[in-house]
């Protein structure tokens, strides 16, 4: 592992600052807005590139929320960081995704079992293969059962990472993504996974669906940034 000092080139925190468990989602004023409804006894440990942290307490518990950026290789920094530098356990992403299923639609909450990518991130690696991306089974158990007891309607299964958010063809002429059963697309979870898995943490995302692919449907910026409370609390109450 390369060797990091603290403060790192992107949080500025020291060690001890932040929690063991985190919710990163990619807007940095998501994660302000986050701290502000939920947190108590709040402090601001990042202001480094303006992407926001704050560590509070939620119920009692200890928790930490900050932005990641947009796409694998920011999610692989921020990700990296927290886990290896300042030894954070469990990773929450939390954050907005296009339906890639006539099943799923906006505002329906996505939990992302694996990750399936078109990206090179997970390949640099030099693993003999292809690696299979997938969420903590921990983390799972939990996220499922925090959105049943919220009644919100959720689905569990494959999302894709993709590196283009204006892609105009996600399936190159052979089988679509929809075919393969992916619920949905998003540009972070495959790097955040891999990461997880050889740091030995817990990761797992959790999605509102803000647009459909299939239908058209779509959400506005605000809401995005302040609207999608149900996977807000359900990242919260899996703390």
């Amino acid at each position: 592992m390369q060797e990091i000092n603290v403060p790192t080139p992107h949080i500025e925190a020291k060690l001890g600052e932040i929690a063991e468990t985190v919710l990163l989602p990619g807007d940095p004023l998501r994660a302000k807005f986050i701290a502000e409804k939920y947190f108590e006894d709040i402090k601001q440990f990042n202001s480094t590139r303006n992407m926001l942290g704050f560590t509070g307490y939620y119920r009692s518990k200890r928790v930490s929320v900050m932005g990641s950026g947009m796409g694998c290789p920011s999610m692989g920094i921020y990700s990296y960081e927290l886990m290896n530098i300042y030894g954070c356990k469990n990773i929450i992403r939390i954050g907005t995704a296009g339906a890639l299923s006539k099943d799923v639609h906006i505002r329906d909450i996505v939990i992302g079992m694996g990750a399936c990518t078109n990206s090179n991130y997970v390949r640099l690696f030099g693993l003999p293969g292809d690696y299979s991306c997938i969420c903590s089974f921990e983390l799972l158990k939990k996220a499922v059962q925090a959105s049943e007891s919220k009644k919100v309607r959720y689905h569990v299964g494959n999302i894709l990472s993709s590196d283009m958010f204006y892609s105009q063809d996600l399936n190159n002429g052979g089988k679509t993504w929809s075919e393969m059963g992916v619920l949905a697309v998003e540009m972070e979870s495959a790097a955040l996974y891999s990461n997880a898995a050889a740091a030995g943490a817990n990761a797992i995302s959790i999605f509102t669906i803000s647009d459909s692919l299939i239908s058209g449907e779509e959400t506005t910026a605000e809401e995005r940034e302040k609207s999608f409370t149900d996977m807000m609390e359900i990242a919260l109450d899996m703390v």
